[in-house]
């Protein structure tokens, strides 16, 4: 299990993350007008503590996570995006996981262009 602390810097390009995210909109949304779907809006999640998406239920592994003062840095969402349930082994999250190192950066890189309101950084 990866247990992040740490800083949040994404290497990746931004462009390619987008397309890679259609594989997670069913459930996410990004964006000023992002809400709640099956999962939380990630906007702001790349750096932002486990749990931080206001009235949104998390698993309690995920607050757990939240409790001890995880972060979700770039190498905690890069091992969760590869295997969510290496990371939070009773979360909710259904995904399998994205298995191209690529993929993984350049969605990371998508992602940290969007402050916690939506509006790109």
């Amino acid at each position: 299990m990866v247990i992040g602390y740490g800083s949040a810097h994404a290497e990746g390009d931004p462009e390619k993350g987008e397309k890679v995210f259609r594989k997670c909109q069913a459930c996410h949304a990004v964006g000023e007008d992002a809400r709640s779907r099956v999962g939380p809006p990630l906007n702001g999640i790349v750096g932002a503590e486990w749990g931080h998406t206001e009235g949104y239920r998390y698993s309690k592994p995920l607050l757990a996570g939240k409790d001890e003062g995880r972060v979700w840095d770039v190498e905690t969402l890069t091992a969760y995006l590869k295997d969510p349930k290496d990371v939070i082994p009773r979360g909710r999250m259904a995904f399998a996981g994205l298995r191209k190192d690529a993929e993984i950066e350049n969605i990371i890189a998508y992602l940290d262009q969007f402050k916690e309101n939506g509006e790109l950084k």
